[in-house]
């Protein structure tokens, strides 16, 4: 049996989707959702569209779709130490697509089951496809990290490999060729399942003096929590951590870029201060993840990148809907 309208969408591709927590009293099917916060605990939520054309190409799959549209917004609660909890969903869908409604639905269940989100409620209407996710967090009182908070004298460093996404992106879009196909291939994913850090922001509580997610690159967003904490940057272009996929496939200099300049990689960017950077240590070498140390918060305003060459020019400007 086919499905026939909004309600059997709903019944059939979300009503179970996401993990099943003991704290949802109440979840999809109702006018609203019942969910039961812990005490001294702060809620953290977040919200994020991905719309057609804007975010992501007619011809996405419906398995990227699924994982980024959720993967976006954890990546926002990993960055303010939250451990995420419930999620609302709104969908926009120009007809009834069975077979991507399957392939969403899965996509999206699986990622949320990995990181125990219960979707408990949302929407679904006719229209051009877009997807919007509101997630909410849950924080001890006072523990979330926030964007302001960095000093002068702070290390600063970010997870993973910065850049492989703008580079994956490229890719899609025909505008980058690559020979290889398995460094192809790591960079299309890197675009199309971008991995949330939310054990690392857990992790960062009482470690991290200020932190940000790298949605519009990471030059343009560091200038955002300089700018939050007051102060300005100053990174080594020589440890920015590129990959070899990166590398490979772009050479050294314009891998430099891509990672400066670059959007969608949904990693971390933080600090830390000087006195926390024994823990800091102690805590990579127990696998807290993909971190690398890039410089520092200076005292003067903005952000200087230096490289063997002396210092590196680089749009500042990031993404923006509007510009």
């Amino acid at each position: 049996m086919n499905a026939s309208g909004e309600f059997d969408i709903i019944a059939r591709y979300f009503a179970r989707l996401g993990a099943n927590r003991a704290d949802v009293r109440l979840g999809v099917g109702d006018d609203a959702a019942i969910v039961m916060p812990p005490p001294s605990r702060e809620l953290v939520i977040t919200t994020d569209s991905l719309v057609e054309g804007v975010h992501f190409l007619p011809n996405a799959s419906a398995t990227s779709l699924g994982h980024r549209a959720f993967a976006v917004n954890l990546s926002d609660v990993a960055a303010m130490g939250a451990e995420p909890a419930w999620a609302l969903l709104s969908l926009t869908l120009p007809r009834i697509d069975e077979p991507w409604l399957a392939e969403f639905a899965r996509a999206a269940g699986d990622l949320c089951r990995r990181h125990d989100v219960a979707l408990v409620g949302g929407n679904t209407t006719r229209g051009p496809l877009s997807i919007t996710v509101t997630l909410t967090g849950i924080v001890p009182i006072g523990m979330a990290l926030e964007r302001r908070g960095g000093q002068p004298g702070d290390a600063v460093f970010v997870t993973g490999s910065p850049g492989d996404a703008a580079a994956g992106l490229a890719l899609e879009q025909g505008r980058l060729h690559v020979t290889d196909p398995m460094s192809a291939q790591i960079l299309r994913d890197r675009f199309l399942f971008p991995t949330p850090r939310c054990d690392v922001g857990i992790a960062l509580r009482g470690l991290a003096s200020a932190c940000i997610d790298v949605s519009d690159g990471l030059g343009g967003d560091l200038e955002k929590l300089c700018a939050a904490s007051g102060c300005g940057a100053e990174l080594d272009a020589t440890s920015l951590p590129v990959s070899e996929a990166l590398l490979g496939a772009v050479g050294r200099e314009l891998a430099r870029e891509y990672a400066l300049t670059g959007g969608e990689d949904y990693e971390l960017l933080f600090t830390v201060p000087l006195a926390r950077l024994g823990a800091m240590t102690h805590a990579i070498a127990r696998g807290l993840g993909p971190v690398t140390r890039i410089g520092s918060l200076v005292a003067h305003a903005g952000v200087r990148v230096f490289s063997r060459s002396g210092v590196m020019q680089f749009s500042r400007a990031g993404f923006d809907h509007f510009v």
